[in-house]
């Protein structure tokens, strides 16, 4: 089954070129531990999700590009052909040359309304290429105005117009500093729209992945290409084919169902958090060698302690004791800060998968007591490496991991709207003071659900 991408505005645009990038490096090698059988079928379910054949034999991405403004869009194309690899559908993109301004409101309410019909007729036109559609994969900042919100308003177009398909989001947290000023009022009305249309949010934070840049890939001069290629290269790792437990012997067919029915379990609870393990420079791969042991240790330990990368995790951390009650436990958790799941996907890619122990993954303690533990856990895998890894393990969480960043942009977003701060930017574009209200009554109440796992 096929997943059509949507890119939507400038960090859309290029974090989707450079995840059809890697995607195709990735299916184009082929790897010496694996059968000539297995590598087509690799190639085969990859080629099937991402892209369409062409005339000319070139791959074409299944994503459609919007934004308001063409340089971007150009560009993004022009990258794309020049690889040779791959390329998009010169059709299937819409630009303007006005944007929107970092106001949520204007690509919202103005550009969305304006081009709902052009930008939906490109959908259907890359959907009806679809021999099975999967859903759609929006791509999408949130500090901005057009990816926020016109990326709201398309996602809850895209909700009416294939109801039975799904959408999964995905969505740039902003830095902490230094983006825009209104960032914070565009990120609270992005996610209280997406969590009423879309089935989850996968959310990668622009601090986190900065880190990781400058301490495990030691890179200096920081540049956005190099933060897209990281996120590029995790969101591979999770979307790249890979057996389930149900499908031990072929590859996954529906790629956004089997994430749905294993990460989201309660409508309450959308927000997904991606770890990816190892991550270093491409230099270093030939001189490092990796335990499944060792990953996954880091890995169950990144989890509990919510570390984001594999550097400064807190070792200190445990789960709560079994049998200790509701008051101790939330006691341990909050002293401890220990990141209490709901649901968890572990993916492991390369040599000797099948001989892997996930066990320390299906302790009861790590998850909340509402849902059996052997539900609350799955385990993807494939002989097949990945990126140039021999062995690489990706966790898909649902969990804990957003409540402090997710409390910080709404204590912050509410402190400026209680003082009426830049409210009138968005109130002419038609977003009245009770929008921000009922935005800010919902994510209080995913916060609130969250905090009481």
């Amino acid at each position: 089954m096929s997943i059509v991408a949507v890119q939507l505005g400038q960090c859309g645009n290029q974090i989707g070129q450079e995840v059809f990038n890697t995607i195709c490096g990735d299916v184009r090698g082929t790897h010496g531990l694996c059968s000539k059988k297995e590598n087509e079928a690799y190639h085969d379910a990859c080629t099937e999700r991402f892209f369409s054949e062409a005339e000319s034999g070139v791959p074409v991405a299944r994503a459609v590009l919007v934004d308001m403004e063409p340089k971007v869009i150009s560009q993004t194309l022009s990258i794309a052909a020049r690889s040779g690899h791959w390329k998009y559908n010169d059709q299937s993109h819409f630009c303007q040359k006005q944007g929107s301004g970092n106001n949520w409101a204007n690509g919202y309410s103005v550009h969305g309304p304006r081009n709902k019909e052009v930008i939906m007729n490109l959908v259907r036109k890359e959907v009806e290429k679809c021999d099975r559609l999967s859903g759609f994969f929006t791509i999408m900042s949130m500090a901005g105005g057009t990816g926020s919100g016109l990326g709201a308003f398309v996602t809850q177009c895209l909700r009416d117009a294939f109801p039975t398909s799904f959408i999964l989001n995905h969505v740039i947290w902003p830095y902490g500093t230094g983006e825009v000023i209104v960032q914070n009022y565009n990120s609270v009305l992005t996610l209280s729209h997406l969590y009423q249309s879309s089935d989850a949010l996968l959310v990668h934070e622009n601090d986190v992945i900065h880190k990781i840049c400058a301490q495990l890939m030691h890179i200096k001069q920081i540049s956005f290409r190099d933060v897209n290629q990281v996120i590029a290269h995790q969101l591979g790792s999770v979307f790249q084919p890979a057996h389930t437990a149900e499908a031990s012997l072929h590859y996954s067919r529906n790629p956004l169902g089997d994430l749905m029915e294993t990460l989201v379990p309660h409508p309450e609870f959308k927000m997904l958090g991606l770890r990816n393990i190892p991550q270093m420079p491409e230099n270093s791969l030939a001189y490092s060698t990796f335990s499944w042991h060792g990953l996954l240790k880091h890995l169950r330990q990144m989890l509990i302690a919510n570390a984001k990368m594999e550097e400064g995790i807190d070792w200190q951390v445990r789960p709560p004791c079994p049998g200790s009650s509701i008051s101790s436990s939330h006691s341990t958790n909050k002293l401890l800060h220990f990141n209490t799941s709901i649901a968890n996907l572990v993916i492991l890619r390369g040599k000797d998968t099948h001989s892997v122990d996930l066990g320390s993954f299906r302790d009861p303690s790590l998850y909340t007591s509402w849902l059996n533990p052997q539900d609350a856990f799955n385990e993807w895998k494939t002989p097949r490496a990945f990126n140039k890894y021999e062995k690489s393990a990706s966790l898909v969480s649902n969990s804990q991991f957003l409540l402090k960043p997710l409390d910080n942009v709404v204590g912050k977003a509410w402190n400026m709207f209680a003082s009426k701060a830049y409210v009138h930017q968005y109130t002419k574009f038609g977003i009245e003071e009770e929008d921000f209200l009922d935005s800010f009554t919902a994510l209080e109440q995913v916060i609130s659900s969250y905090t009481n796992l």
